[in-house]
């Protein structure tokens, strides 16, 4: 299957958006926290130019777009290239540049499927992403943004790991150190009850830490249901969208309604009265004609059949 024919219910568009975040992160060297970060476009055009070099004017993006015509600006250099590989893929620019997660994140994936496709879910290992960026306005901002992002990082880690492993060494310190009063009053005995106080008050935040890894413990627990159950629907409504697909179906008035239902953009009740509307309106000669694979027997009533499959959608989605 291309990756400009992937229906709605393809596994690409069930992907997390921490997965994508990761995967954008270490594709183009970025340090995004947000889907809806790359709603300037920038980020979309160089990923287009890691699976085609040289086919993206990387000069013409900019990673500094803040206003929605500058954002249009590297949607219109995103569109050039789609035109030039014949990519069918309409960009929906009016809802991207309003910076909304879901369509972010929605477009994220279908990129991310396109990539892995091209590239055989592959990372290029020659594409300098720090370099190419360097081109584009506002890419060097981008890129000391980054490093100063990677480098903050680095430093806290080790001051949290020394604070840790030696806690008491600070208070030690002072005690042998203030052998006489200062000018504070503060001597030997005050440093000895700082140091007393500093591990009492350390004691709680272990107690505290323990209860925080069951709450996470509880959630991946949660989330790991919620993705089977999710699978499991997804699972089903696949096996109806291949159903509907086979050739000797395909001409059934019943299968186009519950294809109406299936490939519903919005949850409206208008799209089950469509549905039904489409049986209804079917010459009754074709209704005794219809089958539902080859030696079944004949459809008798197919409004009962796109009622139970109706109910069986609404049913689905208010779980």
């Amino acid at each position: 299957m291309g990756a400009t024919t992937i229906g709605m219910m393809d596994a690409a568009y069930f992907v997390g958006r921490n997965e994508i975040l990761s995967w954008v992160n270490s594709t183009l060297e970025l340090s995004l926290s947000k889907v809806e970060e790359a709603a300037s476009g920038a980020v979309y055009c160089q990923l287009m130019d890691v699976v085609h070099p040289g086919m993206v004017s990387m000069h013409k993006v900019s990673f500094d777009a803040k206003s929605e015509y500058e954002m249009i600006q590297n949607y219109k250099v995103l569109q050039d290239v789609f035109n030039k590989l014949k990519i069918g893929r309409h960009i929906e620019v009016s809802k991207l540049v309003k910076g909304r997660p879901l369509d972010n994140l929605e477009f994220l994936q279908w990129m991310k499927r396109y990539c892995d496709q091209i590239n055989n879910n592959h990372v290029n290992p020659t594409y300098n992403a720090t370099e190419r960026r360097e081109s584009c306005k506002g890419g060097k901002e981008t890129n000391r943004r980054v490093l100063g992002n990677s480098q903050s990082n680095q430093c806290s880690k080790p001051a949290s790991n020394n604070g840790s492993a030696k806690p008491s060494a600070g208070p030690v310190r002072r005690v042998t150190e203030n052998t006489h009063p200062n000018m504070n009053g503060r001597g030997p005995a005050s440093a000895a009850s700082a140091a007393v106080k500093m591990s009492q008050e350390g004691m709680p935040q272990a107690s505290g830490s323990n209860e925080e890894q069951k709450q996470i413990t509880e959630l991946k627990l949660s989330v790991e249901s919620l993705e089977k159950e999710r699978d499991f629907y997804f699972t089903k409504l696949r096996d109806i969208e291949i159903l509907c697909q086979a050739p000797e179906l395909a001409h059934l008035a019943v299968v186009k309604a519950v294809q109406r239902i299936l490939y519903a953009a919005e949850d409206s009740p208008s799209v089950i009265a469509e549905a039904k509307a489409m049986v209804e309106d079917e010459p009754p000669h074709n209704r005794d004609q219809d089958v539902l694979s080859p030696g079944s027997h004949y459809m008798d009533d197919n409004q009962d059949l796109v009622d139970e499959t109706s109910q069986c959608f609404i049913s689905s989605s208010s779980r």
